[in-house]
C-alpha cells in the first residue's frame, strides 16, 4: 500500500536510487538477477536501500501465506490470495476513510480465468462470505482492479523486491538453509516496519499478515505454521493471528 499523495515522491526516489547505482533506465529491477556491473554485495545494498525507501515513504504491506502442501493448485492458491489481500486492503481503506486502486502483477493463469476473476472483484466483490447480503460483499472502497507489470512503473519492481526478500527469508527457515539464516533475519528486520499494524503499534494484525487456512486440523501442518510464526517473531514480525485447529470466527 502506498499513499497516493506520496507515490510521486517514492517514484522519484527510486529514479534517484537507480541513478546513483548506475542502473540503466531500461533495466527491469527485480529481486534477482541484478545488473551485470554490480557485484553481489553492491546489488544487496541496492535492494536494502529500496526497502528503506518504502519504509521512509510510509508504504505498508499486506501478506497472505499458505502452505504449498495445502493449496490445491498454484492458480487456485493465487486467486484465493487475491481475494484475501483485496478484502484486507478494502478493510484498511475503510478504517482510514480513503479510496484505493488495486494493481496486480500480470501472470499466466489457466484459461485466462484471472480476467473474469478481476471483473468479478469489481462488479460483485467477494462471494460465499459468512456475512454480507446473500454471501456477497462488495469491496466498496476499491475504485478499480487493474493489471500492471515490471517496467510500467516502479511499484511492481518494489513489490518484487519485497516479496523476494520475504520469500528468501521464509525459504531459509522452511528448507533449513542454515547458511542463509543470517541474511534471512536481516531481511525480516528490514521488512518488519512495512507490515500493517493497528495505529502502527503492537503485533501485525490479521489484516497485515494472514496465515491460510485459519483452521488447521493436521498436527503436522499446524506445527509447521507454528514454527514459521516463531521464526517471524524472532525476526521482529510478531503476528497476532493464532495458529489453531479450532474455528474462532
Amino acid at each position: 500500500m502506498v499513499d497516493g499523495s506520496r507515490a510521486l515522491d517514492l517514484s522519484s526516489a527510486v529514479d534517484d536510487l537507480r541513478s546513483r547505482h548506475g542502473v540503466a533506465r531500461d533495466f527491469r529491477f527485480k529481486f534477482n538477477p541484478g545488473p551485470e556491473h554490480l557485484s553481489h554485495d553492491q546489488f544487496v545494498a541496492l535492494k536494502r536501500e529500496a526497502l528503506e525507501l518504502l519504509v521512509a515513504h510510509g508504504a505498508r504491506l499486506i501478506v497472505y501465506a499458505v502452505l504449498h502442501d495445502i493449496s490445491k493448485t498454484p492458480d487456485i492458491a493465487r486467486r484465493n490470495g487475491i481475494n484475501a489481500v483485496c478484502y484486507h486492503f478494502n478493510c484498511i481503506l475503510q478504517r482510514i476513510e480513503e479510496p484505493g486502486l488495486v494493481l496486480i502483477d500480470r501472470f499466466n493463469d489457466a484459461g485466462n480465468a484471472i480476467d473474469v476473476h478481476l471483473r468479478d472483484k469489481f462488479t460483485i466483490g467477494l462471494t460465499n462470505m459468512p456475512y454480507g447480503k446473500n454471501g456477497e460483499m462488495r469491496l466498496g472502497n476499491v475504485v478499480g482492479f487493474h493489471y500492471s507489470a515490471i517496467g510500467k512503473s516502479h511499484l511492481p519492481s518494489l513489490i518484487d523486491i519485497v516479496l523476494g526478500s520475504l520469500r528468501f527469508a521464509i525459504n531459509a527457515h522452511t528448507r533449513k538453509q542454515d547458511n542463509n539464516l543470517v541474511t534471512a533475519r536481516a531481511l525480516l528486520r528490514l521488512l518488519s516496519p512495512l507490515f500493517w499494524r493497528q495505529n502502527d503499534q503492537g503485533p501485525v494484525t490479521e489484516l497485515g499478515f494472514l496465515f491460510s487456512p485459519k483452521v488447521i486440523r493436521s498436527d503436522s501442518f499446524r506445527n509447521r505454521y507454528d514454527a514459521l510464526k516463531k521464526f517471524l517473531t524472532d525476526g521482529g514480525i510478531v503476528i497476532e493471528q493464532p495458529i489453531t485447529a479450532e474455528r474462532m470466527y
